[in-house]
């Protein structure tokens, strides 16, 4: 590892100005600290934001959900309010990594990890553009079973690899909205356009500048608190990415779909919103045929690669899952 400066925040303000020239914050450390160990991240400069009061979470005026970038992932998904009006979130986070991990990591944390995979993670592979841009995608041409089926670079793939975090699917479909606080300021970004694409920058992988901070994450007021569910797909029950997930919502009234909400996991470098599945859902009454109506253009443009393909059949098929799972709930 290489030698860094440690510098413990006091206040926001003070975080703020020693990021401002090149430090990087630390929080839980569970990913930052593992990619530091083999040489995939060198800063030079760490701002511990731990002791800062950013660990509220407390009901917003409007009928929603405020929560601090600071809590702990086991502490978001214990709570009550989280529990009861919120319940794909709680599922969602419940499923990640381990608990001793989730008592560790932060909400701030889990949202700014970085998209990765096995070429990323290793320093001796060489070709990796997330890592070295222009190097190439190692993935492309290597082994690619867990990779990305949306959202890559056509005909290039200059990043394939996929955004490993549960409770950002569930905050895609809840419609989550991130603030964040930096030398310029700060700003609210939605959770749709928080994350970022490969596109001609794959080394990036939100839309946080230099020197931002994750303050908290602000949830609207949600309709799916009967009816909410997280699926996760993987290899082992524990300790494993999703190879797909679905957090799906539903608002049923007197028998017909009024809103509703379907989010992808472990298919894209993002979580991944499908507008046009949710809005088949609209006025259909649920069960099968709208599920798997709905599951049909959640799965349409996916562009799978030889290893991956069959991440489509299953994705259509926990679509339609955690849809029958969540209008089950209530």
């Amino acid at each position: 590892m290489k030698t860094f400066t440690y510098h413990r925040a006091v206040t926001l303000d003070d975080a703020v100005g020693r990021a401002a020239g090149g430090a990087r914050y630390y929080a839980g450390g569970t990913n930052l600290l593992d990619l530091m160990k083999t040489g995939v991240e060198n800063p030079d400069s760490l701002v511990d934001v731990g002791s800062l009061d950013l660990d509220s979470l407390h009901a917003t005026e409007s009928g929603g959900l405020h929560i601090g970038s600071g809590l702990s992932n086991s502490a978001v998904a214990n709570d009550p309010l989280v529990r009861t009006s919120y319940p794909m979130l709680s599922q969602a986070i419940l499923s990640g990594a381990t608990t001793q991990i989730r008592n560790m990591a932060t909400v701030g944390g889990n949202l700014m990890q970085r998209t990765r995979c096995p070429y990323f993670m290793d320093p001796e592979l060489s070709v990796c553009n997330k890592r070295d841009p222009g190097s190439g995608c190692g993935a492309a041409k290597g082994v690619h079973r867990e990779h990305a089926i949306f959202g890559a670079a056509p005909g290039r793939h200059t990043c394939i690899a996929v955004h490993p975090s549960d409770m950002a699917v569930a905050l895609a479909a809840l419609d989550a909205v991130v603030h964040v606080t930096g030398p310029a300021g700060s700003r609210s970004i939605p959770i749709n356009d928080f994350f970022a694409l490969p596109a001609d920058q794959p080394q990036r992988d939100t839309t946080v500048a230099p020197g931002e901070l994750i303050t908290a994450v602000e949830l609207p007021p949600s309709t799916f608190g009967e009816r909410g569910w997280y699926l996760k797909v993987r290899d082992r029950h524990s300790y494993a990415f999703a190879l797909v997930s679905v957090a799906a919502g539903l608002d049923i009234v007197d028998g017909v779909i009024r809103s509703a909400a379907v989010a992808l996991g472990g298919v894209a470098a993002k979580p991944w919103r499908v507008p046009a599945a949710e809005a088949q859902l609209v006025g259909a009454a649920p069960g099968p045929e709208a599920f798997a109506a709905a599951a049909r253009t959640a799965v349409a443009g996916a562009e799978p690669l030889s290893q991956n393909a069959f991440k489509v059949t299953l994705a259509h098929n926990s679509v339609i899952r955690a849809l029958t799972r969540a209008a089950a709930r209530a």
